[in-house]
């Protein structure tokens, strides 16, 4: 063996096998390459569009949903606002409750008001007045005076009433109320 010599057909039929086993090898390895590559596209593919279903569409109706809420408290905000436009003056505000007391037949014992006191909630000035009161008459007319109250005042409402009855004969009851109640007043933005 020490002195084979090989021909240059056999060199040559020695380097194409070789050559061919080097070119199968690359062959099989590529192939496998070109299958993981195609797998992992597909699931690619398939990630990504369940990722833009799952997050597009419920921020789009999100965004949608936001928008509606906002323009519908843009738009209770103004109303409000012109609800509350009209001005509190302690005199305004007394001589409608005793108008709302005559048109109930009730009597008003006393009535104390506080100083107007302005205050704000995010961003909205207001100017707040408080009313208490002894109110009497008959039970039914009481009932009818603190209701007439509520509707009375655009931009006020009862925040307690306390009703004793006193004598109850026939089909009428005299009762006294005691009455809290708090007045509203825009002042500006």
């Amino acid at each position: 063996m020490k002195g084979m010599k090989l021909s240059k057909t056999s060199w040559l039929i020695l380097s194409a096998g070789v050559f061919i086993v080097v070119l199968t090898g690359l062959g099989v390895t590529r192939t496998g390459q070109v299958k993981e590559q195609n797998k992992l596209d597909e699931e690619l593919g398939m990630y990504t569009a369940i990722l833009e279903k799952s997050q597009a569409i419920p921020l789009e109706t999100q965004l949608g949903d936001l928008q509606e809420k906002l323009k519908e408290s843009e738009s209770q905000l103004a109303e409000a606002k012109d609800r509350l436009r009209q001005t509190v003056l302690s005199v305004d505000v007394t001589d409608n409750f005793f108008q709302i007391a005559n048109y109930c037949q009730v009597v008003v014992m006393n009535l104390s008001t506080t100083a107007i006191s302005n205050s704000a909630i995010n961003g909205v000035n207001f100017s707040t007045i408080s009313i208490s009161a002894t109110v009497t008459g008959e039970l039914s007319s009481l009932i009818d005076f603190i209701i007439g109250l509520n509707k009375g005042y655009t931009t006020g409402f009862v925040k307690s009433a306390q009703l004793t009855v006193d004598d109850t004969s026939g089909d009428t009851s005299t009762a006294r109320a005691t009455i809290s109640m708090v007045i509203y007043s825009y002042e500006g933005s």
